[in-house]
């Protein structure tokens, strides 16, 4: 049986088209970008339809897509005034950036809306968002329109021109902090999620070195039914494989004598359970002594 659904889309309808992209693609990080009209009118308007695409030169791109009854009040803004302030959404004020997505009159300002504070601008006149763990005040370089119709996208391309962070959400060395950001994303549907330290994770890159690849793994590693394809890559990411003198002194882990002796009379089962014992190191990042195991333990098949 297939277990693939394909769709062209052209044979569905916006909306379906649209929930089927929109959760698929995600999470999607979110900002508030805060414009100003002609009259110096103040919008403020959430997107998740946002991302960072150079960092030299620093620019941005975000896109208010055509609704059902013409262009977001954004959209007219930053073709009058082509200045705008990317405002970062964190968890603290995640419901407010939703009461700010309501599809309010042109000339009503969502600061005073959502309860949110203005706060005036170093170089660019809308003003930014006080309670935003980061703003970044842009310049308009580009804006590309994709269509007329609704749910067309229109691609504003941003770069930054200046940077406010809020002290509380560094680090010791005057990072950004990840964990104390508690960032939000958008989901489908009504559907959102938090990056709280639980559901964070690290993926050491191999960055600077060239991974030796899962291809040049044992075959019975790589076929294995234990290893998932993300312990293979993770093994994969190392440098080099390890030497000889590496794998047999593996044996004299701990860990490895005691699987060693707790089944001497039950050799059919060591090599599953060295497998096993490789897999939670890779989980613990101990990815060097993992492919030791492995190799050692692929040498009792």
């Amino acid at each position: 049986m297939n277990s693939i659904k394909t769709i062209d889309p052209l044979d569905l309808d916006q909306p379906v088209l649209h929930h089927l992209l929109l959760s698929a693609v995600a999470p999607r990080p979110i900002c508030f970008a805060s414009t100003i009209d002609t009259e110096g009118r103040v919008n403020l308007s959430p997107f998740s339809f946002f991302n960072i695409f150079s960092s030299d030169p620093p620019i941005l791109i975000f896109s208010p897509a055509k609704g059902r009854t013409g262009h977001k009040n954004t959209f007219d803004n930053v073709k009058e005034v082509k200045e705008v302030v990317i405002n970062i959404v964190n968890y603290p004020i995640v419901e407010q950036m939703s009461l700010s997505s309501t599809a309010y009159a042109k000339g009503v300002n969502e600061f005073i809306k959502s309860g949110l504070t203005e706060v005036p601008s170093n170089v660019v006149q809308p003003p930014r968002v006080a309670e935003a763990p980061v703003s970044l005040e842009c310049i308009v370089e580009n804006i590309i329109e994709l269509g007329d119709n609704p749910g067309a996208g229109n691609l504003i391309i941003v770069k930054v021109v200046m940077i406010h962070v809020q002290k509380k959400y560094l680090d010791e060395d005057g990072k950004l902090d990840t964990k104390k950001l508690d960032l939000v994303a958008r989901m489908g549907g009504n559907w959102y999620s938090r990056m709280t330290e639980d559901s964070l994770f690290e993926i050491p890159k191999p960055l600077g070195i060239i991974g030796i690849g899962i291809n040049m793994l044992p075959q019975s590693i790589r076929e294995s039914k234990i290893l998932t394809g993300n312990n293979l890559a993770r093994v994969g990411s190392l440098e080099a494989m390890p030497n000889k003198e590496e794998i047999e002194h593996i044996k004299n882990h701990i860990s490895v004598k005691n699987i060693l002796s707790k089944l001497q009379n039950e050799p059919s089962k060591i090599k599953n359970e060295l497998v096993h014992l490789a897999q939670l190191w890779i989980e613990k990042m101990d990815s060097k002594e993992a492919l030791s195991l492995l190799l050692y333990a692929d040498k009792m098949s």
